[in-house]
């Protein structure tokens, strides 16, 4: 569903992501004025065609960052003029500080994966990795989420070629999480950088059966995005 005021429109994957940035715009776009009172729960629910628990969530995120305020009893309020001008920056160190925790996990895990996965896969194993590549590349430019889902699928696949059903559990268990931090970072920081020869890099390794090599490709994959976050982020 498409909303009038934002150009926002709702795609299929988690929710309260995209509706917090409905009403992130709704915010910052004067949609809503400072100190106004918004919809109610259930009226935004019915305009959006989401459940109403979906709508707290996003509203709850919204809060916490300063941008709405809930009255208990009385209604949800935009924050006043002098507090938004200072929101939007915080708000932005918050995202890049959320984003960069959860690349530093992942670098652990995608790592050991790696240099595992050199060491045990098998020639075979390597044509659905190859094909999951292929599409990853031919998304980049493409609509965000779907760029992050078939991105993640090739790093699953990784992980899997493991061998080692402890990380493919954890990596699985984390993954929702790393998906809306990429899509985040995607949607709201300039000049992402394009990691797809690192992903050429690693397919290669694999197929050599070298370690080595496989835990670079990787490095020089996620190091590359948390050198930018934390440059952002200091």
């Amino acid at each position: 569903m498409s909303d009038d005021h934002t150009g926002f429109t709702l795609r299929s994957g988690p929710l309260v992501p995209q509706l917090e940035q409905l009403l992130r715009g709704r915010i910052m776009h004067g949609t809503w004025a400072p100190s106004e009172r918004i919809p109610s729960e259930a009226a935004l629910a019915v305009e959006l065609g989401v459940g109403r628990s979906s709508i707290r969530e996003a509203i709850r995120l919204l809060a916490r960052d300063g941008l709405l305020e809930v009255r208990h009893g009385v209604g949800t309020f935009v924050a006043a003029a002098s507090e938004l001008e200072h929101v939007d920056e915080f708000t932005k160190l918050l995202r890049r500080s959320r984003i960069l925790e959860v690349f530093e996990v992942r670098r652990a895990l995608e790592i050991e994966a790696a240099r595992l996965a050199a060491e045990r896969v098998q020639p075979e194993d390597l044509d659905g990795l190859r094909r999951r590549l292929t599409m990853r590349h031919s998304h980049f430019e493409g609509d965000v989420e779907k760029f992050v889902d078939v991105d993640l699928d090739f790093h699953t696949e990784v992980v899997r070629l493991s061998g080692n059903a402890v990380l493919l559990s954890l990596f699985t268990s984390v993954r929702p999480l790393l998906r809306e931090s990429l899509v985040e970072m995607m949607a709201h920081e300039a000049g992402v950088p394009d990691t797809s020869h690192a992903h050429d890099q690693l397919v290669e390794a694999l197929q050599d059966a070298d370690p080595e090599a496989a835990v670079a490709a990787t490095r020089a994959n996620i190091d590359t995005v948390l050198r930018r976050l934390r440059v952002l982020d200091a």
